[in-house]
């Protein structure tokens, strides 16, 4: 199994770089670059594991391995006589056979919220949690696959209070993100905060990477960066959150960094998101995924229905990555009408949105069906070039809940991770996967 689907994902990536010509080879694995040939089935496949209770916010793939994180105590097997068996906030199966992994054991003991593939078969967590294995590891730390065991050369970060909600790694380079107070180099002093990128290895704060977020755009609201985004090549990264304010240049919710060296704030910027949803979101930012190409990146949002069209409140758009300067608008903004997307991700056939949307196409809605609304409950597939989920008939629907807030492409499919436990009219104990054939 395990060489199939490295041939599997070599194939992909070889795909896409002859599709868009690029001469890059991917820094890292190919989570989020998966250029996929077609839209996914509507069938889910039948062998994922349930998880029981709780939520899935994060799934990351390692070779043959599903690792998934979330706040949950219990998952079992598919086959409806599999015993329960007791999990907190972290597992791992095979993708694909769905078989438990019995020797990835962590003890976590708080809310997992963000997981990256790293370099010889392990996994990078991000969360709440202090302590792993019985040992105090604050908020993120690096696993072994093979046994969940911490690996003891990710030594250098310190976080010591806040929460880590974003991550991503690009060969050497360890993006992070949250509401992190500090994040500190235990063996320079270097410091950090809200956002830092590290080496991926040893977990040193880069000195040279040293972009900082202000000026939260509601009061008393912590300092967050909730998403981040990194292109295929580590060239540019997206952020959003909570600030209004980075490098003291405005950058409301959004900014984009030209990693260069040094690493910089880019002149892209925009003011769409500048305006006010429902005062009761510090943020109403949501998911962030890149295309496989690098050429564009697409954002979801929450923020209360009874905003329409004059904001990005409950919306997909699209942004591309090569322009420049302020006044930046989307190719295109696809609006539920009321509804929040979580999660987003992009595959070049289509852009897969989560949350707990009822309809897509739906400018003119307020929570109800406005005129050229489509039904997608749950789950929808928009096209990348039109922006219409209408051009896609894909609605495979999962039960809504709170929402989908792990969306994970992989050579084989599209992961899915909710609170939920119906997906594709069938029972998936909020984890399911899409296959491509």
């Amino acid at each position: 199994m395990k060489s199939n689907s490295r041939v599997r994902i070599l194939a992909a990536t070889i795909a896409t770089l002859s599709l868009t010509g690029s001469v890059f080879l991917a820094p890292s694995p190919a989570q989020g670059d998966i250029l996929q040939p077609k839209v996914v089935s509507e069938n889910p496949v039948d062998y994922t594991p349930h998880v029981l209770d709780g939520a899935v916010h994060a799934i990351t793939v390692v070779g043959d391995t599903a690792i998934v994180g979330g706040e949950f105590n219990q998952i079992k097997e598919a086959p409806s006589d599999s015993p329960t068996i007791d999990r907190k906030n972290l597992f791992a199966f095979n993708i694909m056979t769905g078989k438990i992994d019995t020797g990835f054991t962590p003890v976590v003991d708080d809310v997992v919220r963000s997981l990256a593939p790293g370099e010889n078969d392990t996994v990078y967590v991000g969360g709440h949690f202090k302590m792993v294995n019985g040992t105090e590891m604050r908020r993120l730390a690096r696993l072994k696959v093979a046994d969940g065991t911490a690996d003891p050369s990710f030594n250098r970060v310190k976080i010591n209070f806040g929460r880590l909600t974003a991550m991503a790694r690009r060969g050497s380079n360890l993006y992070i993100g949250g509401s992190l107070d500090s994040i500190t180099d235990t063996v320079t002093g270097t410091a950090r905060k809200a956002l830092a990128r590290l080496d991926a290895e040893t977990g040193a704060v880069d000195p040279t990477f040293d972009i900082k977020v202000s000026e939260p755009r509601t009061e008393g609201s912590e300092l967050t960066v909730k998403n981040l985004a990194v292109d295929p090549a580590d060239s540019k990264l997206v952020i959003s959150g909570t600030f209004t304010k980075v490098d003291d240049q405005d950058r409301p919710q959004v900014a984009m960094v030209d990693l260069g060296t040094p690493p910089q704030l880019s002149s892209w910027a925009t003011d769409k998101f500048a305006p006010t949803c429902s005062p009761e979101f510090d943020t109403y930012m949501r998911g962030m995924d890149f295309s496989p190409d690098g050429k564009y990146f697409v954002i979801t949002t929450t923020g209360g229905a009874g905003f329409g069209l004059t904001t990005m409140c409950m919306s997909a758009s699209r942004w591309e990555a090569d322009h420049v300067g302020p006044g930046q608008i989307p190719t295109w903004t696809n609006y539920t009408g009321g509804d929040t997307l979580l999660s987003v991700s992009v595959t070049g056939a289509a852009v897969y949105v989560g949350g707990h949307q009822r309809w897509m196409d739906n400018p003119r809605g307020n929570g109800n069906a406005g005129p050229g609304a489509v039904e997608r409950t749950g789950i929808a597939a928009i096209h990348p070039e039109t922006g219409k989920s209408r051009d896609i008939p894909w609605n495979p629907t999962r039960t809504r809940g709170v929402g989908a807030e792990a969306l994970i492409a992989t050579p084989d499919g599209l992961l899915v991770g909710s609170d939920t436990d119906q997906l594709g009219h069938e029972y998936h104990g909020r984890i399911g996967m899409f296959p491509l054939d």
